[in-house]
């Protein structure tokens, strides 16, 4: 199952190429080029786009080019969308609890804008923007957050975001609502090509989600808080966990042996917690989560671990995702 998606941003989630290209043309008519139709554009753009600069304006310095960009998408930038069923696609990942990341050459400022304007910016664990190379960036973004190759992929509608998708060993989605070709994303190999998010989500629909076994609200008492003195006396926290086992349901044939034993999981969380004294909540929550992938027959947890320590707030809280290091 795909649980991390890597988006790019123009052609893939946003509707930018008219003024991407318009904005390119004002800087080609700025230093006497002919303007790129809109095809030829397509065919002739690519990234990492200081080569394409260098190919058809050699010699001018990329600060410069950077300068006249920005000045002239900025007159058009109210004209970025997003493509159709994109909204849809992000809400369909975040209800089945797929984590979202973005890496995208766009500048901080222009998604800053983009993404607020069309209300996706929360839709994403973590942006990485203006990134002129995306090759060497998706090993680091698993590396970050701890996320398994095979139930990767990045989803891009340019060559350079297969590319960066195979260097960085996770699936590459080619999508065909942006920049590049059909014809041009063939050559790259993607492992799935499709019209637009609305066809991937029917192919997702298809796969089912795996199963869990899910722990509402146990009660601990734990030694945690900055001050020395609130570490001294145990309080009452909360915790919620999503536990998915190694092997499905109808592989059980009835027998405990062969599921994650809940009872034994709450009385070895409490157990835990007991032994423990912590500054933060977020340290304990992460230990918590380390230890039951190795105490337990478990592929993937997901905690939610609450703190009753502001007397103007219901609860603070701290939710984490883990999973299993591969068998070696």
């Amino acid at each position: 199952m795909l649980r991390n998606l890597i988006f790019d941003w123009s052609g893939t989630l946003a509707d930018d190429l008219g003024p991407v290209a318009d904005a390119t043309n004002r800087i080609f008519l700025h230093y006497g080029k002919p303007a790129l139709l809109l095809e030829e554009f397509r065919e002739r753009f690519r990234l990492p786009f200081d080569s394409f600069y260098e190919e058809l304006l050699p010699g001018v310095a990329q600060g410069e080019l950077d300068a006249l960009y920005h000045q002239h998408f900025l007159e058009r930038q109210h004209a970025v969308m997003l493509l159709p069923h994109a909204l849809a696609f992000l809400r369909f990942c975040q209800a089945t609890r797929r984590r979202m990341f973005l890496l995208s050459t766009i500048k901080d400022s222009h998604f800053a804008e983009q993404s607020s304007r069309l209300g996706v910016a929360h839709f994403f664990e973590q942006t990485y923007v203006g990134v002129m190379d995306k090759r060497a960036r998706v090993a680091e973004i698993l590396a970050t957050h701890q996320l398994v190759p095979d139930q990767t992929a990045f989803i891009g509608d340019m060559v350079h975001d297969v590319e960066s998708a195979h260097q960085g060993g996770v699936m590459a989605i080619a999508t065909l609502t942006g920049f590049d070709s059909r014809e041009k994303l063939s050559r790259a190999n993607p492992e799935v090509m499709v019209r637009d998010l609305g066809e991937l989500q029917k192919l997702l629909e298809n796969f089912a989600a795996p199963d869990e076994i899910l722990i509402e609200e146990l009660a601990l008492f734990a030694r945690v808080g900055v001050p020395e003195e609130e570490r001294m006396t145990p309080q009452r926290l909360i915790v919620s966990m999503r536990l998915e086992p190694r092997w499905d349901f109808r592989t059980l044939r009835d027998e405990l042996s062969g599921t994650i034993d809940y009872a034994a999981v709450c009385e070895e969380v409490r157990r835990f917690v007991r032994d423990r004294t912590d500054q933060l909540i977020e340290t304990l929550a992460n230990a918590m989560a380390e230890h039951l992938l190795a105490a337990f027959n478990i592929a993937r947890v997901e905690l939610e671990l609450r703190k009753f320590v502001l007397p103007e707030t219901k609860y603070v809280a701290v939710r984490i995702a883990r999973v299993a290091k591969p068998a070696t």
